[in-house]
C-alpha cells in the first residue's frame, strides 16, 4: 500500500485540518448544500452514552442511512464506576475507547470536531467556519456546571475553583484534576457539596463520601469529611453515615452552600460557616452551553422536549436524549440522569426516526434506568435502584422507584457496566 509522504513541517493541527477536510468534502458536495439526497444523514452531536447508543442503534435500523457521530474528544470516557477508581478500588483504570474504532466496528462515521452552533432553520450543524447539512439530528450535548450562584460572572475565580476544588462530575479532566487534588491531600476537613436536584446520578455523590471515608480510614489519614447536601437526605445512605462512618463524616441535609472564599477556603451556608484544607465542589448544573444557545432550553437552563419522542417541541426533526433533559413529568419532574437512562433515550430517539424514514407508526414506548452503587464499603454492601415508567389513563408520565439492599454483592455494579458496555458497541 503506497505510504504518502508528511512534510517535516506538517503540525498536528494541520492535519486534523486535512482530515475533517477530507471527510467534510466526502459527507456533501461544495459548500456542503446537497442535491436530493439518495438516504437521509442522520447527524449525532455527543458521544456520551446517549449519543452511542443512538449512532448503533441507527446503524441497525438504517443500515443505508449515512450515520455521522460528532464528539469534541477523540476517545470515550465512562464516569460509571469512577468513584472506585479515585479511591484505588478495581477497576484500576477507566474505561476510555477511540471513537474511530467504536465507529469502525458499529459502522457508522465519526468526526473529531467542536460543534459550534446549529441552524434549525436551513437543517445545519456549525463546524466553526464550515456547515454540515443534516436530514435528522440528535442533540446529546450533556450537562455543564454553573458557579454564577455562588460567585456570580467571575471567570478567575470559577477557573480557580475548577483546578483547587475540582467536582470530578463533568468529564475525565476534572476527575483527574481530582484524584490529584486527593493525592496531595494530607489531613484536615475534606468538604464535598452536591448539587441541587436535578443533576447527573442523584446516588453517586453517596456513594463517593463512603469510598472517600473508607479511603480516609485506609490510609491512616487524620481527616475528617463535611458533606453539605442541599437537598432532602437519602434515606438509605444517611442510616450509613451515621451508623457506620459517624467518626469520619459529618453529615448535613438541606444545607446549600451561599457563598464561597476560595481564597481563605471557607465556605457559608444559611446556618453555618466551614472552613476546609481541601473542596470537592459540585455547583448547580444545568444542560450544556450549545443546548442552551441553540434556544433548546427553558429558564431552569434544561432542554424542553416532546416527553413522548424526546424531540424537540419547536423542530420534529431535532431529538435532545441524555442528562441535558428537563422536565418530563409534573408528577415527578426531570428523568434521573443516569448512563442507561441516556442509552434507553438514545434507543428511543432512534426508534422514532427510524420509524420516520419507514413511514411506520412512532413506538410508545418509555426508558428505564438502574443504577448499582456501592452502599458500604467494609464490609462491601451494595444498594440497586431501579426506575420504571408507565403512562397513567389521563397520559401522565408515573415513576416507579424500587431500592434494594444487597449485603452480599458479587461485583454487580462492574456485570452491570460491563453489560451496558456491550450495549454502546464498546467491545
Amino acid at each position: 500500500m503506497h505510504k504518502p509522504h508528511l512534510r517535516p513541517l506538517d503540525t498536528a493541527a494541520a492535519t486534523r485540518r486535512r482530515l475533517l477536510t477530507g471527510l467534510l468534502s466526502s459527507l456533501a458536495l461544495p459548500g456542503l448544500v446537497r442535491a436530493q439526497p439518495a438516504a437521509p444523514r442522520i447527524v449525532v452531536i455527543g458521544g456520551g452514552w446517549g449519543g452511542l447508543a443512538a449512532a448503533r442503534r441507527l446503524r441497525q435500523q438504517q443500515p443505508d442511512a449515512e450515520v455521522l457521530l460528532i464528539d469534541a474528544n477523540p476517545a470515550f470516557t465512562s464516569l460509571p464506576l469512577s468513584n472506585r477508581w479515585l479511591v484505588g478500588l478495581p477497576p484500576a483504570t477507566l474505561m476510555q475507547q477511540d471513537y474511530t474504532q467504536i465507529a469502525a466496528r458499529q459502522g457508522y462515521r465519526f468526526l473529531q470536531a467542536r460543534v459550534a452552533g446549529i441552524d434549525p432553520t436551513r437543517r445545519r450543524v456549525h463546524l466553526g467556519s464550515t456547515r454540515l447539512n443534516y436530514d435528522w439530528l440528535i442533540v446529546a450535548a450533556g450537562i455543564e456546571e454553573d458557579f454564577s450562584p455562588w460567585i456570580g460572572q467571575d471567570t478567575a475565580t470559577t477557573e480557580q475553583m475548577r483546578q483547587t476544588s475540582p467536582s470530578g462530575f463533568t468529564g475525565l479532566t476534572s476527575l483527574q484534576a481530582l484524584k490529584t487534588a486527593l493525592a496531595r491531600f494530607t489531613g484536615g476537613t475534606l468538604l464535598m457539596n452536591l448539587p441541587p436536584a436535578p443533576y447527573r446520578c442523584p446516588p453517586a455523590p453517596y456513594e463517593r463520601a463512603v469510598l472517600l471515608a473508607d479511603w480516609l480510614s485506609r490510609t491512616q489519614t487524620n481527616a475528617h469529611l463535611v458533606i453539605l447536601d442541599p437537598n432532602p437526605p437519602m434515606p438509605a445512605f444517611e442510616r450509613v453515615f451515621r451508623d457506620t462512618y459517624r467518626h469520619m463524616i459529618t453529615y448535613v441535609p438541606q444545607a446549600a452552600i451561599r457563598q464561597i472564599d476560595p481564597g481563605r477556603q471557607r465556605v457559608s451556608t444559611e446556618f453555618d460557616t466551614v472552613d476546609y484544607k481541601q473542596a470537592i465542589l459540585m455547583p448547580p448544573q444545568r444542560a450544556a452551553r450549545l443546548s442552551q444557545e441553540s434556544g433548546f432550553c427553558d429558564r431552569d437552563g434544561w432542554a424542553k422536549v416532546n416527553p413522548d419522542s424526546l424531540q424537540w417541541p419547536d423542530d420534529e426533526r431535532i431529538f435532545l436524549i441524555g442528562d441535558q433533559v428537563g422536565r418530563i413529568s409534573p408528577l415527578f419532574g426531570a428523568y434521573p440522569k443516569t448512563g442507561q437512562m441516556a442509552t434507553r433515550q438514545g434507543h428511543v430517539a432512534a426508534d422514532h426516526i427510524s420509524a420516520r424514514i419507514k413511514g411506520h407508526a412512532t413506538p410508545a414506548e418509555l426508558p428505564d434506568s438502574t443504577c448499582q452503587i456501592i452502599q458500604r464499603a467494609t464490609p462491601l454492601e451494595m444498594l440497586r435502584i431501579d426506575t420504571r415508567y408507565r403512562r397513567r389513563g389521563d397520559g401522565l408520565i408515573q415513576q416507579q422507584v424500587t431500592q434494594r439492599h444487597n449485603p452480599q454483592p458479587d461485583d454487580d455494579d462492574l456485570r452491570w457496566a460491563m453489560a451496558m458496555y456491550g450495549e454502546l458497541g464498546l467491545g
